[in-house]
C-alpha cells in the first residue's frame, strides 16, 4: 500500500474517497452527528495551512492544541503538517502549570484550545510566559478576555480563505522530508517533569506501515470512535491509522458519554484502555447475577460452548465440527448477541486495548463470547504498538507478538528493549535523559520488565513500580491492582508495601453497588464515612480480596484496607494524564491514614 506523506494525506484521500466522509462529530446542544467529507476536508487543511503561513507557523515552528476530541484538532494537525510544523498536543484536563511548561520548553507561540476551561487556562498562562503570543480558540461560544491575543477558529480560517500563498504552501508539501519532526508529545510521567517525545514523519509512516501489514482485517467500510484523547499517542496513532485506511471516525467529545456513544453508533472498531473493559465486564456480570438460576445455567453452558469454538478452536485454526457450529450458532442466538447489542459492538471488527494491564479472565469472558478484545502494548516512545495479539494463535496473558520489523530483546536485569524505525530519536530538550534512555547499540529502554514465552510478550511490571518489602521480597502492585479492579465493589485500589513488612492497600470502593450491598445486608440508616469504618462492611472487602488473590504468594498477599471516600483524580494530582496512579503523590496524601495500618 501507498502511504503518503502527512503533508500530502488528506488531499491524496480526498482525491480518492471525495464526497465519503472522513469524521463525524456530534453538535453540541442538538446531538446530532455532523459529517465531513474528504473534500471538506482537504479544503480545511489547505485553508488553515495558508493562515498558518501568514501566521508565521511554518517550517519548524511549533503549535500547540489543548483541546477535547473535536474535528478542528484533525485539522489543526494535517494543516501544520502541510507546511512543515510540529504539532504539540496537551491534555484538555491539564493545569496552567502544566501547560506553562510545556509552553516554555518547546517554545510555543500559537495554541489552540477547546472550550471555555481550555481558554481560561491558555489565558492564564498568557499573562505569565514570555513565549505564548496568540490563543485561537474552536468553539465559537467560548467568552474571552477581547483582546487581539486571541482569535476564534473560523476567524483565522477566514484568513486561510482569503489568502493567496497558494505557492508557498505547495513548496512546503514539495520539499517536505519523512525526518522532519512531526509531533512532541509530552509524557505526563508518574514522578518528574514531564518529557518531550520527539515523533518524526518517518516514525508515523513506519507505524502506519506495520500496522496495514498486521492488521488485514480493516477496510475503509469500518467505523471507529475516537473515545481516548488525541493528546493519547494509543488514539493518535490510531486515529491517523484510520484516515489512511478510509475508516469513519466518530468523534467522542465527553469521555463519561462513551457508552451512550458507543450505543449509537455501533462501531466496529473501538480502542480503549482495560479500565473501560473492566467497567462492561462489571456491569455485565451484576446483570447476571440478577438472572434466575435456570437461566445462569443457561449462560455457564453458552460460554462453554464459545470458549470452545472461539478459543479452543478458531483461535488455534481449527475448523469447529457441524455439531460445535450448531451449539455456538445456538449460544450466541440466546446470549452473547444480546450482550454485544447491548454494549454497542455487535459489529466489532477488532477492539484494541493497550495502556495498562488487563485481567486475564476478563479478555478470557469477552474472547470466549466472539468479542474480538486485541490486546497490545506500546509507549509513546515508539509510536504506539510493540506487540499485539495476531488473528489467530493469540495467548492470553500475554500482551501479543511483536510488530512487523520491530526489534525486541530482554536484558539481563529483566527490562523490554525495543529498537526500529517507529523508536523516538528522544526526548526535546533533554539530552542527559536522552543519553540514559539508549543502550549503546541503540535500543530503547521502556523501564517495563517482561519476558518472552513462545514467541509471546509478557508483561511483568513497570520496574519503577516494583517494591520490596522489609523482607527482602519484591512486589508487582499493578498485578494486584488489575485482579481487584475487576470486583464490582471495587472502583479504584492503590497498593502499598514498600519497604514494609506486609502489604496493604487503599481502596476506593463502587459506592453505588457498596449501598445497594448494605441494604441488603440490613446496614441501615448509616452515611457514607459510616460505612467505610464499619467492620462488616470492611470484613466484606477483606473477604472479596483473599479470594481474589487466594492462589498468590503469603507475602504478596494485602494483609490490611483502608476505605477511603474520594476518588483518585487527575485533578488532585493523583492520577496521570493516562490514568496510572501516582503513587509518591498518593503516598504523601495518605501517609497518616497509611501509618495507621501498620501500628
Amino acid at each position: 500500500m501507498n502511504i503518503p506523506h502527512f503533508s500530502e494525506l488528506a488531499f491524496v484521500q480526498a482525491q480518492r474517497y471525495g464526497k465519503k466522509n472522513a469524521f463525524w462529530h456530534q453538535h453540541p446542544a442538538s446531538g446530532e452527528w455532523i459529517p465531513t467529507t474528504w473534500e471538506t476536508f482537504a479544503e480545511q487543511v489547505r485553508n488553515m495551512s495558508k493562515a498558518f503561513h501568514h501566521l508565521g507557523l511554518c517550517d519548524g515552528q511549533t503549535i500547540g492544541i489543548c483541546s477535547q476530541n473535536k474535528p478542528e484538532t484533525f485539522v489543526v494537525d494535517f494543516a501544520a503538517f502541510a507546511i512543515g510544523g510540529v504539532v504539540v498536543p496537551m491534555y484538555a484536563t491539564s493545569s496552567a502549570q502544566q501547560i506553562e511548561y510545556i509552553v516554555n520548553d518547546a517554545g510555543i507561540t500559537t495554541i489552540f484550545v477547546g472550550e471555555q476551561y481550555q481558554y481560561d487556562i491558555a489565558y492564564q498562562v498568557l499573562q505569565t510566559s514570555s513565549v505564548l503570543k496568540k490563543i485561537i480558540v474552536f468553539d465559537p461560544l467560548v467568552r474571552t478576555h477581547g483582546e487581539d491575543t486571541t482569535l476564534y477558529f473560523h476567524e483565522l480560517m477566514q484568513t486561510g480563505i482569503n489568502s493567496t500563498a497558494h505557492f508557498e504552501v505547495h513548496n512546503y508539501q514539495e520539499s517536505a522530508t519523512e525526518d522532519q519532526l512531526a509531533t512532541i508529545m509530552y509524557t505526563s510521567g508518574t514522578t518528574g517533569e514531564p518529557k518531550g517525545v520527539m515523533l518524526t514523519h518517518s516514525n508515523y509512516l513506519e507505524a502506519m506501515r506495520i500496522h496495514t501489514v498486521r492488521l488485514t482485517s480493516i477496510t475503509d467500510k469500518d467505523r471507529s470512535i475516537a473515545f481516548l484523547p488525541l493528546t493519547h499517542i494509543f488514539e493518535r496513532t490510531w486515529c491517523y491509522f484510520c484516515l489512511l485506511m478510509g475508516v469513519e471516525i466518530y468523534l467522542n467529545l465527553r469521555p463519561q458519554e462513551i457508552q451512550a456513544t458507543v450505543r449509537e453508533v455501533r462501531p466496529s472498531l473501538i480502542c480503549a484502555v482495560p479500565r473501560f473493559w473492566e467497567k462492561v465486564y462489571i456491569v455485565v456480570q451484576q446483570t447476571l447475577e440478577s438472572y434466575t438460576p435456570f437461566k445462569r445455567g443457561l449462560v455457564a453452558w453458552a460460554v462453554a460452548v464459545g470458549e470452545d469454538y472461539n478459543l479452543k478452536h478458531l483461535r488455534l485454526g481449527k475448523k469447529p465440527s457441524p455439531y460445535l457450529c450448531l451449539r455456538y450458532f445456538i449460544a450466541d442466538k440466546l446470549i452473547f448477541s444480546k450482550v454485544k447489542k447491548t454494549i454497542g459492538i455487535e459489529n466489532a471488527n477488532i477492539l484494541p486495548t493497550a495502556g495498562a494491564a488487563i485481567s486475564d479472565e476478563i479478555v478470557h469472558f469477552f474472547r470466549s463470547i466472539g468479542m474480538p478484545i486485541m490486546v497490545g502494548y506500546g509507549l509513546t516512545e515508539s509510536t504506539a504498538t510493540v506487540t499485539c495479539y495476531p488473528y489467530t494463535l493469540y495467548k492470553i496473558g500475554t500482551v501479543g507478538t511483536i510488530m512487523p520489523d520491530v526489534e525486541v530483546k530482554i536484558s539481563d536485569e529483566d527490562e523490554i528493549l525495543i529498537k526500529g524505525k517507529t523508536i523516538t530519536k528522544g526526548y526535546y530538550n533533554k539530552p542527559e535523559v536522552n543519553a540514559a534512555t539508549f543502550t549503546e547499540d541503540g535500543f530503547f529502554r521502556t523501564g517495563d520488565s517482561g519476558r518472552f514465552e513462545d514467541g509471546h510478550l509478557i508483561l511483568t511490571e513497570r520496574i519503577k513500580d516494583l517494591f520490596k518489602t522489609s523482607n527482602g521480597k519484591y512486589i508487582a502492585p499493578q498485578q494486584t491492582e488489575t485482579r481487584l479492579s475487576k470486583d464490582m465493589y471495587i472502583e479504584q485500589v492503590a497498593v502499598i508495601g514498600d519497604q514494609r513488612n506486609y502489604v496493604t492497600a487503599l481502596i476506593v470502593p463502587n459506592f453505588d453497588n457498596l449501598k445497594q450491598y448494605a441494604a441488603n445486608k440490613k446496614i441501615a440508616n448509616q452515611t457514607i464515612e459510616e460505612l467505610l469504618h464499619n467492620p462488616e462492611i470492611i470484613d466484606f472487602y477483606l473477604g472479596r480480596i483473599k479470594e481474589a488473590q487466594k492462589d498468590m504468594a503469603s507475602f504478596e498477599q494485602i494483609k490490611k484496607i483502608t476505605l477511603i471516600k474520594k476518588a483518585f483524580t487527575l485533578e488532585a494530582g493523583e492520577l496521570t494524564n493516562t490514568l496510572k496512579l501516582r503513587r509518591a503523590v498518593i503516598m504523601q496524601k495518605y501517609k497518616d491514614v497509611i501509618e495507621l495500618m501498620y501500628l
